[in-house]
């Protein structure tokens, strides 16, 4: 893992888990989804098993107790409302945001089922709306990550190179996609997954949380 610094002209970043606090929406959205089925709310831990397991594809059937598909519109439904209502900025975002997009074009990436307005309206009730060029949601790709196809739309709003880039997520997903596409890679560990997770997918960096970026970043 190289911890020198890196040169970039685009940086693109997920928003739950690595801009956001999202774990109390997480499990309101379980809760309400567990109800949906007929089963006691469920614990923290299993509460947050549930949107791992959607971003890697994986079945929710035991947990779901093989009610999946009215498990996951429960969940769909009420994870829509909360996480516009029980998201919180993580400590300190704001002032890594202004310092890193006087460093580079930033660009914000995320695989929520929303139009794109609604994730601005998001942004500008937490006052970070300017410092970002660029959103792309689940909504304007064909295929969500680990596909590149946002971080490939992202490049072409920027008018940046992608070698000229990275991603920084919390998830499997968002360091696949970034070496998928030819970015620059950086994990953090604010959001769903654990280090032992992220180091597998060799990320150049892998950080506790976003705020720490600023100091390993290069303007070009």
């Amino acid at each position: 893992m190289n911890e020198s610094c890196l040169k970039v002209k685009g940086i693109f970043l997920d928003l739950d888990g690595t801009i956001v606090d999202s774990t109390e929406a997480y499990v309101e959205a379980a809760k309400k989804a567990f109800q949906a089925i007929g089963l006691q709310p469920p614990e923290t831990k299993t509460a947050l098993e549930i949107p791992r397991r959607i971003e890697q594809g994986f079945s929710m059937a035991d947990l779901a107790n093989g009610e999946t598909k009215e498990f996951l519109k429960a969940y769909f439904q009420a994870w829509y409302i909360v996480s516009r209502e029980k998201t919180k900025l993580i400590p300190n975002v704001s002032e890594t945001l202004k310092v890193l997009s006087q460093k580079a074009k930033l660009a914000l990436i995320t695989m929520r089922h929303v139009p794109k307005q609604a994730i601005i309206t998001e942004l500008e009730c937490f006052g970070i709306s300017q410092y970002f060029t660029h959103v792309v949601t689940a909504l304007d790709t064909a295929k969500p990550k680990p596909s590149p196809e946002a971080l490939i739309k992202c490049v072409q709003a920027l008018d940046v190179k992608i070698c000229d880039c990275i991603i920084t997520g919390d998830s499997v997903n968002d360091i696949r996609a970034g070496k998928a596409a030819g970015a620059k890679t950086v994990a953090v560990l604010s959001g769903l997954f654990q280090y032992e997770e992220l180091i597998k997918e060799h990320p150049d960096l892998i950080l506790n949380d976003v705020t720490a970026l600023p100091q390993f970043i290069e303007r070009f």
